[in-house]
């Protein structure tokens, strides 16, 4: 008799943008809670693969936005970034992807539910439905005076990027660079630490993964919250620009914060390169050197799923498994295993939300 797998709760996909570019219909929407072939990530593959929830980002795309997966090839990369989106543009893509988010939850019968809070979050698990958390990556939503932060946050808000990796009106975010480092520039305008401030207030998680250097450094002086990074790797293994320097890392520790493991392929290959033939020795690489930097309460999995292309052997969510399977065979214990894959990320939303 099979055993049920370990709960996974993920740090990071991309599924709304999915099915938004899908179209956001009620099909797409039926797509998602019966299954289909398509991406990474849908309902029925996520109880085969032991998902029990995570942060369900919306990201605002560029008009005319170049295929970033195709382009990080090479001996070596820098990506040009899109042009800073309007506001306009912005808060129409992610209020039409919050209400993808809602009308699936509706639509669900009570399988999927958007939770406010670690006792949603629990409560969710412990009935089997899927446990969502609305998160943003890349804030152009959200205007100077921070209005629409508080409609969003009344509507279910709880994590948020301040940007993409194109700059906007609250930072600069890290462009896509290997070799490259962090270190690529300005950080937070002042419109940005007012962001950060307001998250503190409201209690939402601030999201490091796509600011640059000086932007974390910003953070880091601005917030009182633990610092995390959703779905970032570690820049000693992997020298991307998206990466983390060990000097991030130790003030992630110092914090008390956490770290998910992204599985895109350009983030943990040493070449840096989007390719599916990828081992999954190198993610447990870069897990070794995460919980070296970190500890055994700093690590957690931030797949970024439906917005990257990951190792063919967990190509999506049903075949979670194989990566819990990877951890055991490399000599981590159950207990370690579940601290990474899900009370990691509730310990550190408990600590941050104030719900």
């Amino acid at each position: 008799m099979t055993s049920a797998p370990i709960p996974v709760f993920d740090g990071h996909n991309d599924v709304l943008l999915r099915l938004f570019n899908d179209g956001g219909s009620d099909v797409a929407i039926q797509s998602f809670l019966k299954g289909s072939a398509g991406g990474h990530l849908d309902l029925p593959r996520a109880r085969q693969g032991g998902l029990v929830g995570g942060l369900f980002a919306i990201f605002p795309p560029s008009p005319a936005m170049a295929d970033f997966m195709e382009l990080m090839q090479g001996e070596g990369y820098d990506l040009p970034l899109p042009e800073p989106l309007q506001l306009s543009d912005g808060q129409a893509s992610t209020l039409a992807m919050a209400s993808i988010l809602f009308r699936i939850e509706r639509a669900s019968d009570g399988a999927v539910a958007v939770c406010r809070s670690v006792a949603d979050i629990r409560a969710a698990m412990s009935r089997g439905a899927l446990a969502t958390v609305l998160h943003i990556e890349g804030a152009e939503a959200i205007d100077g005076n921070l209005a629409m932060l508080d409609v969003l946050h009344a509507a279910g808000l709880r994590s948020i990027g301040p940007v993409w990796s194109r700059p906007n009106i609250f930072g600069h975010g890290v462009p896509m660079r290997y070799p490259g480092s962090p270190d690529t520039g300005p950080g937070l305008t002042e419109r940005g630490f007012d962001l950060i401030r307001a998250c503190n207030r409201l209690g939402i998680l601030i999201d490091l993964s796509h600011l640059n250097e000086r932007g974390f450094w910003d953070v880091v002086e601005a917030s009182d919250a633990p610092l995390v990074a959703t779905h970032s790797n570690v820049h000693a293994i992997c020298p991307v620009s998206r990466n983390l320097s060990d000097a991030q890392f130790e003030a992630i520790r110092a914090s008390k914060g956490v770290v998910g493991l992204n599985y895109a392929t350009a983030f943990l290959r040493p070449d840096g390169h989007m390719d599916a033939d990828t081992g999954l020795d190198v993610m447990i690489r870069h897990l070794d050197a995460m919980l070296e930097r970190l500890g055994e309460h700093g690590v957690a999995l931030g797949s970024d799923y439906d917005g990257a292309v990951v190792p063919e052997a967990i190509g999506d969510v049903s075949l979670l498994p194989r990566l819990i399977e990877a951890m055991q065979a490399h000599g981590y214990g159950d207990d370690l295993i579940r601290r990474i894959a899900v009370e990691n990320w509730l310990d550190v939303l408990g600590r941050t939300w104030k719900d």
